[in-house]
C-alpha cells in the first residue's frame, strides 16, 4: 500500500504510539495484520455471525483441537457466559498473578494483558465492539488494540484514545494453538517486523541486524556466566587440564 492508499482508508496512527521493544512508530506489516483482521471484524458483522473462529497462517494445532474447542463451546452455551472474545492461542503479557478461572467452564480464564493473535474465537457482539470504536483512525498493533478494548492494557495514554472497552475476553487454558516457530528460530519469518515504517518506504525498521545484534549479545552473555560459573567452582585436575 502507499500514502495515498492509506490515507484514502482514513487510517491515522494512535497518537505517541510507539512500538514497546524498538521505539519505533508501526510498521506496514503491522498496518496488513490489522487491516486483515478489520476485514474479518467486518465480515462477521455484515454477515452476522454469531460465532467465528479466526486463525492467522503461522500457528500449529494441539492435539484433538476440533474436540477440544467444540467442548468448550458446549460448556459456554450450557452455562450461559457472556463473552465476546476468547484467545485459543496468545502470549501472555501479566505473570505477576494468575488469572481467575471461569467458574462452570473448564480450561477458560478471564483474559490479562496479552500479545498476539494467532487464533481468537469472536461473537457477532464482540466484532461490533472492535468496529465501534473506530479503529482505523487511531491505529496501533491489533495485539495491542485488544487488550486495550477489554481494558487490560498497562498503558493509559493508548487506552484513553477508546471508548467504551468493555469487550469481554477470555482465554483458554491450556492453549489450543502455538506458533510453527518463534523468534530466532531457524526458519522464522516476520512479514510485521521485516518490513518499513508505515508511512515511509526509505525508513526500514532494521529487524534483521538488531536481532542478530541482539543474539550475539546474549550469546556474550551466556558464554560469561559459564565462565564465571567454571572460575567459581573447585575443579579437579582433569577437569583444569580440559579446559
Amino acid at each position: 500500500m502507499n500514502s495515498s492508499q492509506v490515507e484514502a482508508l482514513g487510517i491515522k496512527m494512535l497518537p505517541g504510539y510507539k512500538d514497546p521493544y524498538h521505539g519505533r512508530p508501526l510498521t506496514k506489516g503491522e498496518l496488513g495484520c490489522f487491516l486483515s483482521h478489520y476485514g474479518i471484524w467486518k465480515e462477521v458483522v455484515e454477515r452476522g455471525l454469531e460465532k467465528s473462529v479466526v486463525f492467522e497462517d503461522d500457528l500449529r494445532f494441539e492435539i484433538f483441537f476440533k474436540r477440544r474447542l467444540m467442548n468448550l463451546m458446549e460448556e459456554l452455551e450450557d452455562e450461559g457466559l457472556d463473552w465476546d472474545l476468547i484467545y485459543i492461542g496468545r502470549k501472555r503479557m501479566q505473570v505477576d498473578h494468575p488469572e481467575q478461572p471461569v467458574p462452570g467452564v473448564r480450561n477458560l480464564v478471564v483474559a490479562d494483558y496479552s500479545y498476539w493473535t494467532l487464533g481468537y474465537v469472536l461473537s457477532l457482539r464482540g466484532a461490533q465492539k472492535l468496529l465501534q470504536v473506530q479503529p482505523l483512525s487511531k491505529m496501533l498493533p491489533v495485539d495491542e488494540f485488544l487488550p486495550v478494548m477489554f481494558d487490560k492494557h498497562p498503558v493509559s495514554d493508548y487506552t484513553k484514545h477508546f471508548h467504551p472497552r468493555d469487550l469481554v475476553a477470555f482465554s483458554v487454558e491450556p492453549l489450543l494453538v502455538y506458533p510453527t516457530h518463534y523468534t530466532g528460530d531457524d526458519g522464522y519469518v516476520s512479514d510485521t517486523e521485516t518490513s518499513v515504517v508505515w508511512d515511509n518506504e526509505a525508513i526500514k525498521t532494521d529487524w534483521d541486524r538488531a536481532k542478530s545484534h541482539k543474539m550475539k549479545e546474549q550469546q556474550r552473555l551466556k558464554r560469561e556466566a559459564q565462565n564465571s560459573d567454571v572460575l567459581q567452582s573447585p575443579l579437579d585436575s582433569t577437569a583444569r587440564d580440559e579446559l
